[in-house]
């Protein structure tokens, strides 16, 4: 696995792709707006192609990073799509967070054109992106898995098959569920203290060396308190997420009325102006609305 194309070079797939180049692997690029794909090739040691079809071909592994189902659909399906244009025997990576189901149907698809498929979903935000120390959850064929994790390792803390395809996204679902009721008893305790006129950075120093820490609470609780929220993952993008939590666990019956009782959270903050605040910003709602 010496030579990989990635397809989108969002806040994500930008620095993905670079620690690729970095590490010595032949990359080549493609995005959907051409000068992004030039600004990368002048940052790193690789190629901005202006087609896909240019990005993938003769390519060992194929890594997408786009922004949801239908996104996937445009730029793997088609004449001019990933799945065209590959070659027999190459493996595509999907680091979108996506749906099971799209999940499952690429891997059909590229198992049909004699291909392999990992859904690769990642968690750490574009400071874990450009750190090189994603969380990423895999789903596929151990065989496959086996091929691409040396590549992914190259920007990854943590790499874990999962299961079959599919099962990198379900695990991904697991992810924002937990944080999404992570960050609304964050939210919630920090709002308390305020209230209740305590001294809050001292109130998280002490219960942070108790149960009460979390990652969330080390990282996030200081940018909290004092009103920041450009600090990573968006509330559109987790809106994006929990939606598909929610449809999910229709299909699978589970029950997940934190998350969704979150996700109306998160619009709130939407229509308070927030839709590009981090995550975090839950707590602005309860400051608004108290």
């Amino acid at each position: 696995m010496t030579t990989a194309a990635f397809i989108g070079l969002g806040v994500m797939g930008y620095p993905m792709a670079g620690h690729l180049a970095n590490a010595g692997l032949t990359v080549r690029v493609w995005n959907r707006t051409a000068a992004k794909s030039e600004q990368w090739a002048r940052e790193y040691s690789g190629t901005g192609c202006s087609t896909i079809g240019e990005a993938v071909q003769d390519a060992d592994v194929i890594l997408t990073c786009v922004g949801a189902d239908r996104d996937l659909k445009a730029v793997y399906e088609g004449e001019e799509g990933i799945l065209a244009g590959a070659a027999p025997g190459a493996v595509l990576v999907d680091h979108t967070t996506a749906s099971a189901g799209i999940a499952e149907y690429l891997a059909e698809a590229a198992r049909n054109k004699g291909m392999g498929f990992i859904d690769a979903p990642v968690s750490g935000g574009q400071q874990g992106a450009e750190n090189g120390k994603l969380t990423i959850m895999c789903g596929g064929s151990e065989a496959d898995y086996a091929k691409v994790q040396p590549v992914m390792a190259h920007y990854a803390r943590a790499l874990n098959l999962m299961g079959p395809a599919g099962s990198g996204q379900k695990t991904k679902m697991v992810n924002q569920i937990a944080i999404a009721g992570l960050v609304q008893g964050l939210s919630e305790a920090l709002h308390f203290a305020e209230q209740a006129g305590l001294d809050v950075a001292r109130v998280v120093d002490v219960i942070s060396k108790g149960a009460a820490q979390s990652w969330q609470m080390e990282n996030r609780s200081g940018t909290m308190i004092a009103g920041e929220f450009e600090h990573g993952f968006a509330v559109d993008w987790m809106r994006k997420d929990l939606g598909i939590c929610l449809e999910e666990a229709r299909k699978v019956n589970a029950s997940l009325p934190v998350a969704a009782l979150v996700d109306q959270f998160y619009a709130d903050v939407q229509a308070m102006g927030g839709k590009r605040w981090d995550t975090s910003s839950l707590i602005q709602r309860l400051r608004k609305f108290r």
